[in-house]
């Protein structure tokens, strides 16, 4: 049995600020970049080449945040800085809002600067700068690093009862895979556009012997334990994103409208039953501190000091041994419902 308090590797789609050059107003001609050169009602556009990128990333116990070796953008180990969340206005009225990332080198001078934007811009198009938020920006980035469930997902109770997840409260008991029965600490709640990256991934019933669909945020880890290695993993367990399992058929994204998200929160993080399959919980560290309330990341930073503990990663497998049309059904086969230990 393993502790489900492995740290994921993390990465984010990005583009680079070159590819959102402005195109009217006070800083035409310039290129997107940190909240202190922007100026409110400039027009930019996204350029037809634009290519985005996964920008990988580490965070530190300290709340430092560095480029990762596992990245296609940026330089390995330099450091990251979360600049400020902007907000784009397009000629229909929608608004797009767009995260700045500061990539810092050794004299602490700027290298590069990336956009993260939170949906697909389109070329040619006129995104006018209305809102340019530097406070709330880590809080808008810990939404993303947040693993999600969604409405109506049925979570194993300490009974074996089900209940779905928006009627959970704090103090309710659910049943682990590793430290039995467990009480809620929080129950996190958030509806946000459900377009490109981040929208959600739905695993159809029985894709992975899940009881009804599960539908998770992208990053999601699922665990599984294999009776025999079928995608040379190298271990029998493991834990796997759900975006790298999407195969366009039993596993899509669903991409178009609104998603409620929800999040369970542990005095550890932990492995629970969703739909009858186990799935991990949040993770609170650097990245995701940022969202919880205040009052309670002041609780937790005295009662679960070690809650971010970074044991047992190698379980996570990365998507290089999942590029096979067939992967979920080489899990689903080697699998097998996991009940109560």
């Amino acid at each position: 049995m393993i502790s489900a308090i492995a740290k994921p590797a993390a990465s984010i789609p990005v583009l680079h600020a070159a590819d959102l050059p402005c195109v009217n107003g006070a800083n035409e001609g310039d290129d997107l970049t940190f909240a202190e050169e922007l100026m409110l009602d400039d027009t930019y556009w996204c350029a037809e080449d634009a290519r985005q990128l996964r920008l990988g990333i580490e965070a530190s116990d300290n709340g430092d945040i560095t480029i990762g070796h596992d990245t296609a953008a940026g330089t390995p180990g330099a450091g990251l800085h979360l600049d400020s969340c902007l907000t784009f206005m397009s000629p229909n009225g929608q608004t797009t809002e767009v995260l700045i990332l500061v990539e810092v080198d050794m004299f602490g001078d700027a290298a590069n600067v990336y956009a993260m934007p939170f949906a697909p811009l389109a070329p040619k198009t006129d995104y006018t700068l209305v809102g340019i938020e530097i406070e709330g920006a880590a809080r808008k980035f810990a939404e993303i690093a947040c693993v999600s469930f969604t409405r109506g997902t049925q979570i194993t109770m300490s009974t074996g009862a089900q209940r779905a997840i928006e009627t959970l409260e704090i103090g309710d008991r659910v049943l682990t895979r590793d430290n039995g029965v467990q009480e809620i600490r929080w129950v996190g709640h958030s509806t946000v556009r459900a377009v490109g990256e981040f929208a959600p991934i739905v695993i159809a019933a029985g894709t992975l012997n899940n009881t009804n669909d599960l539908i998770v945020s992208p990053d999601h880890r699922l665990f599984i334990y294999q009776r025999e290695d079928a995608i040379g993993a190298g271990r029998r367990e493991v834990l796997v994103k759900a975006r790298h399992l999407v195969n366009g058929t039993t596993i899509v994204q669903q991409d178009g409208g609104f998603v409620e998200y929800y999040q369970l929160l542990f005095d550890s993080h932990e492995i629970i039953y969703a739909e009858g399959i186990a799935a991990e919980t949040l993770l609170v560290d650097t990245r995701t501190r940022a969202a919880l309330p205040p009052e309670l990341d002041e609780v937790l930073a005295r009662a679960i000091p070690h809650h971010s503990d970074s044991l047992h990663v190698d379980f996570e497998i990365q998507k290089t041994l999942l590029d096979k049309p067939d992967a979920a059904e080489l899990l689903r086969a080697a699998s097998r419902r996991a009940g109560a230990r």
